[in-house]
């Protein structure tokens, strides 16, 4: 999957009034599609750049409807996930059948007008708390003419713009079309080690670490926001080794302000929703909410390094 492949995205939703995807009352745009592969990921259903079919047992009434129009018989109780993906063709005939909402499609496309049109009612609470318009995913900067294209609409409309992005991207291609429209960046550092990235995340960090690094000079001389931030997963990111790597990263580059993102387990219901196999299911750590005492250790050593968490 690269930049040049991929033209339009498939949006999963536009969420509003959200509070926790920055500054003030917010829209968030998620799209689909992302170059990491995290065992953790939060948003499963934006890993592919495709429309997948999702079944929610918790809404399904069993009424039989959705199997009796499949004509590839791909749906059945039986099944793990109750749709056996590989005889699915997406037709999505089972979708419009099911009067409860258990199945449904994952990804649609819309226009920038269409995205402008969602949001525009919203902006009077943008105006109002300080708000504006976040991008999040998986991953906007696959997209970038799309996405520049969104962002100088919503500049038209003077609002706020924020990006949430895991950095693998193509710096020279976003500084000429993305970062002239960017109020802020929240950018992911998740682990130092490459090999450990490479291990739970899909792919290598040197590129992700060499943006950052770039990155953070530019964002302070322009009075732009450049806010790292790290997922406290659970023996893999919040190790003490990982987080002092990233704290002493941060204070080479004399940056004073990160976010440090405790834990919850809500995506393993998530996966089983569009039929991807989760490993750590059944593991304790991986299963339970964030553990204060872990939380604090790492912001001890963030505090330690001279980096506000």
């Amino acid at each position: 999957m690269t930049q040049n492949e991929i033209k339009t995205p498939l949006i999963l939703e536009i969420k509003g009034n959200s509070l926790d995807d920055g500054p003030g009352i917010r829209s968030v745009v998620f799209y689909k599609g992302c170059p990491l592969s995290c065992v953790w990921c939060h948003n499963p259903e934006s890993k592919k750049a495709s429309v997948e079919i999702s079944f929610d047992p918790k809404v399904c009434i069993n009424c039989g409807a959705c199997r009796d129009i499949c004509p590839g018989k791909a749906l059945a109780v039986d099944n793990r996930f109750y749709i056996d993906r590989s005889k699915c063709d997406l037709c999505f005939l089972c979708v419009e059948a099911c009067p409860s909402g258990a199945l449904d499609r994952v990804g649609k496309t819309m226009s920038i007008d269409d995205i402008i049109k969602k949001i525009l009612p919203d902006k009077p609470f943008f105006d109002t708390s300080g708000g504006g318009v976040t991008l999040s995913g998986g991953e906007p900067t696959l997209y970038m003419e799309f996405t520049s294209g969104l962002l100088k609409s919503l500049k038209q409309h003077n609002m706020h713009t924020l990006l949430e992005t895991c950095g693998l991207f193509d710096l020279s291609r976003f500084m000429d079309t993305l970062y002239p429209y960017l109020d802020t960046i929240y950018f992911d550092i998740k682990i130092i080690s490459s090999d450990a990235h490479k291990k739970y995340c899909g792919v290598s960090n040197e590129k992700i670490l060499e943006n950052f690094t770039k990155l953070a000079p530019m964002a302070k001389n322009d009075g732009k926001v450049l806010l790292p931030r790290t997922p406290l997963i659970p023996d893999i990111t919040d190790t003490e080794t990982n987080i002092r790597q990233i704290a002493a990263f941060l204070k080479n580059l004399n940056i004073i302000e990160a976010t440090l993102l405790d834990y919850n387990p809500l995506w393993h219901e998530k996966s089983d929703k569009v039929g991807v196999e989760d490993p750590y299911k059944s593991n304790k750590g991986m299963t339970s909410f964030s553990d204060k005492a872990v939380g604090e250790k790492c912001r001890a050593i963030f505090a330690d390094a001279g980096i506000n968490s």
